[in-house]
């Protein structure tokens, strides 16, 4: 036959078998999959643990060294050994503080220590405002009211209950330390403003600065970008407390059952209790016997 009708011969292929990509993988792969998930979990809850129980060992170990040592002396704020009033609070982040939490506990503390420094700073600035323009000497003596007035109290009304409610996981701290903290937000994001007569260098009262005074503007513009920061870092850090809050387990209901507990177990309001027991018994005893000899 001629050469283009010559049938070739089938010859089987040599080539390895594909799996086409469509097809499903085998059940024990899956399995597999999902018991090295389920230990992988396991290794964590482990470790997590572990850590745990390595923290209270070493808050333990750290309480009896106090313990060995005569108790916990306050030592905040530092103050000289002669100096006629003593320190108020006592203050160690490794001792009170789980590790995971103090990171933000100490930076809570540096916020704190920089707001002061910025209402430290005001004082002066409209000091150099009142220089300029005579007739802010209202704003001066604001500043240093403001300076005494907030610095003790917002280390007392919302950093000490942050920092209790972390030394001893309480609802009841973390309440009041974001509702106190919300009023000082608004205190913060008000000073930046920097509205006038209010004894603020904020934004307002810097661009007023400024026309009378370059210089004198040019502090106050400082410091009110200082309690800008301020409101800034306020904001970032509230955020963080709460996500903190959220993974701690802490609840309104525990917050209602610590305050309970709390006010049960003062002695003031025991004692109270116990006269208006004693009064409320005694006006009963004497109604009684008068109604019995009517």
């Amino acid at each position: 036959p001629p050469p283009g009708n010559v049938k070739m011969p089938n010859v089987p292929s040599t080539q390895p078998a594909i799996m086409k990509p469509t097809e499903e993988p085998p059940t024990y792969t899956q399995i597999a999959k999902e018991h090295a998930l389920a230990q992988a979990e396991l290794l964590k809850r482990q470790e997590e643990l572990e850590r745990k129980a390595a923290e209270l060992d070493r808050r333990e170990r750290e309480m009896q060294s106090l313990n060995q040592q005569g108790g916990r002396k306050n030592n905040w704020p530092p103050l000289p050994e002669n100096f006629p009033v003593g320190p108020c609070f006592y203050q160690d982040f490794s001792v009170d503080i789980p590790v995971e939490f103090q990171k933000t506990v100490k930076i809570m503390y540096y916020l704190w220590m920089f707001h002061t420094v910025t209402l430290f700073l005001n004082i002066f600035g409209c000091l150099a405002w009142f220089y300029v323009d005579a007739t802010r000497g209202v704003d001066f003596g604001l500043s240093i009211l403001w300076f005494l007035l907030f610095t003790p109290c917002s280390f007392v009304c919302w950093y000490r209950p942050l920092y209790g409610a972390f030394r001893s996981d309480s609802s009841f701290r973390f309440f009041v330390f974001f509702f106190v903290y919300i009023c000082q937000f608004a205190v913060h994001v008000l000073q930046a403003a920097g509205f006038q007569r209010w004894g603020n260098c904020g934004w307002i009262s810097s661009l007023t600065g400024l026309n009378k005074s370059i210089p004198v503007g040019i502090m106050m513009i400082i410091i009110a970008a200082l309690f800008t920061a301020s409101a800034v870092i306020s904001l970032v850090m509230f955020k963080k407390v709460h996500g903190l809050y959220r993974t701690t387990g802490a609840s309104f209901e525990k917050a209602q059952q610590e305050f309970a507990t709390g006010v049960m177990s003062n002695k003031t309001v025991q004692t109270a209790a116990a006269n208006a027991a004693s009064t409320a018994a005694t006006s009963a005893a004497q109604n009684a016997f008068k109604g019995n000899r009517m």
